[in-house]
């Protein structure tokens, strides 16, 4: 008779966690190694939130935080941001560019100009293909990495020069692609195709996740949802204590019939949304409802219901709101243990 499994898991996350935690080892890999950080951890580049204190508090922990450039009005004010950011780590941050078509597109140049101009060598690209700003990303020293949500697009990235990609797996908030493949199968397939480090993003919050990631071929992992749920994220505590009382089922695809699929908190906006577009509505009739200023609403106001907004789901895992620094200890120390525990395992056939 086979023994009875133990009721208590030893990689369960405690629901409370101590106010300070030591700073673990660093936990070395390609990744930390090309940018020169302790923790292979880095923090989304969410818009309206990958402000100065949030990247600051991930950085200083040893992880990559990443300031989000078309959150500021101006590029003037990304270099302010710039500024502010290095006021409060001298620790290596990065700036995400997200480049998209769009009817009023923002003066992207002027963004990358200013980004370049205030001296940062790390940068995130995502939307369209980084190819058309790599000769001017390379002529200046920086190091572009560039996120994707595919296997293919990871290898054209590789093959246009940046350093280093970052693939999203269906799992993630935002938009996942039009492929629907969970990391558990995206992040092995990219290992396989891959020579440049990367990581791994979509449905990881804890250490558990990161120790995954690292056993199925990542370098590490990027993640959004876990970092909008910290003390330094500049969003409402509605927002934040939503996110620790949801669970994985509470997210909804939108855009699914447009092709342009993004994962966001299930509300009565985005079920709106899904019904119009199910009944063969277009995007004009739904355009109104998914306005960036109402999903802004939300995390300014705490007002869940005034607009769409991204979240993963990994917020099924989150239990706290916690600093961000901490949470870069945390999950790396927990990474390491499951890391140490699974290696003095003895298997037996």
């Amino acid at each position: 008779m086979p023994d009875r499994i133990p009721d208590r898991n030893p990689d369960r996350i405690p629901d409370r966690i101590p106010d300070r935690m030591s700073a673990p080892a660093p936990l070395r890999t390609r990744f930390t190694e090309l940018l020169g950080i302790e923790h292979p951890i880095v923090q989304g580049g969410m818009m309206w939130v990958g402000r100065a204190e949030l990247a600051a508090a991930v950085s200083e922990a040893g992880g990559l935080g990443i300031l989000t450039a078309l959150t500021q009005p101006t590029p003037d004010d990304l270099v302010r941001e710039i500024e502010r950011t290095r006021k409060l780590t001298d620790k290596p941050f990065g700036v995400n560019l997200t480049i998209l078509p769009t009817i009023n597109p923002p003066p992207y140049d002027a963004y990358r100009r200013a980004l370049v101009d205030a001296g940062v060598t790390i940068v995130e690209t995502a939307g369209s293909s980084p190819e058309p700003h790599m000769e001017f990303f390379a002529r200046h020293g920086v190091r572009v990495i560039h996120k994707c949500t595919s296997v293919r697009h990871a290898v054209k990235a590789e093959r246009v020069g940046v350093a280093a990609v970052s693939i999203d797996g269906f799992e993630c908030a935002g938009h996942p692609g039009e492929d629907d493949i969970p990391g558990l199968i995206l992040v092995p397939a990219a290992a396989d195709r891959l020579t440049i480090p990367f990581i791994a993003s979509g449905g990881f919050a804890d250490g558990r996740g990161l120790a995954a990631a690292l056993a199925l071929g990542a370098d590490g992992v990027n993640m959004g949802t876990r970092f909008l749920c910290s003390a330094e994220a500049p969003v409402s505590d509605a927002v934040k204590q939503r996110i620790v009382t949801a669970t994985e089922l509470d997210t909804q695809l939108i855009f699914r019939r447009l092709r342009n699929t993004a994962r966001v908190a299930r509300n009565k906006v985005s079920a709106e949304v899904v019904r119009i577009l199910a009944d063969g509505g277009t995007f004009g009739e739904v355009q109104a409802l998914v306005a960036g200023a109402r999903g802004r609403r939300v995390f300014e106001d705490g007002d869940l219901e005034a607009g769409i907004w991204s979240v993963g789901l990994s917020q099924g895992l989150i239990r706290d709101i916690a600093p961000a620094g901490e949470l870069v200890r945390r999950i790396a120390g927990e990474a390491r243990a499951v890391l140490a525990r699974l290696g003095g395992q003895q298997v037996t056939v």
